[in-house]
């Protein structure tokens, strides 16, 4: 009899101890997919330029921005290239527009987009600074409209579709040092 206790409660922390390592293993053969930065900035690039006017004294023109990964924020950044001009300027300014921006998945088109912007900074080094102050009220609109729920990757049918199968949908989206970790997760049971 105590042979018995003995082997079955000596059993139970390598059992326990096997089933962590089996859902440790699970977990990390979790399906996943990556999106690198080149193909974000591909797919911005699509996008623009833009102009923008602003109350009939100053049109902006962006160009399309440069990314980047924050991984320790799981965020992207964009630096928009810019240039002012119109009635209220004598000639035309160079600038900067500096955004951080979350990224959400949008089941019906399939698409990582753009969400929840951040303005990190708007520079024009050559303007004087009543008009900076004056562009500066525009900037969270500016980069509100440049990027808003801008599509910055699409997963294609044959991405989806053995994962599909198998009862799993995009979950997470993680910044990396490397690019976009999009993990699967089981869909909600109806």
């Amino acid at each position: 009899m105590r042979r018995r206790f003995f082997l079955a409660t000596g059993a139970c922390p390598w059992a326990l101890g096997s089933l962590a390592l089996l859902g440790a293993r699970a977990a990390q053969a979790q399906p996943g997919y990556t999106v690198s930065l080149e193909q974000l900035q591909e797919a911005v690039a699509q996008r623009f330029p833009l102009r923008y006017p602003m109350a009939g004294l100053v049109d902006v023109d962006v160009q399309t921005p440069r990314l980047s990964l924050l991984p320790e924020s799981n965020r992207l950044g964009a630096a928009f290239p810019l240039s002012a001009a119109g009635p209220a300027l004598r000639r035309s300014h160079s600038g900067t527009l500096e955004v951080e921006f979350a990224l959400r998945y949008e089941a019906s088109d399939r698409s990582l987009r753009a969400h929840q912007l951040r303005l990190v900074r708007l520079d024009f080094p050559s303007l004087r600074p009543e008009v900076v102050v004056l562009l500066n009220g525009y900037g969270p609109g500016l980069a509100e409209q440049s990027l808003r729920e801008v599509m910055l990757h699409r997963l294609r049918p044959q991405d989806l579709g053995p994962l599909d199968g198998m009862g799993l949908q995009p979950g997470a989206i993680t910044v990396t040092p490397r690019g976009l970790s999009i993990a699967f997760v089981n869909k909600p049971v109806p």
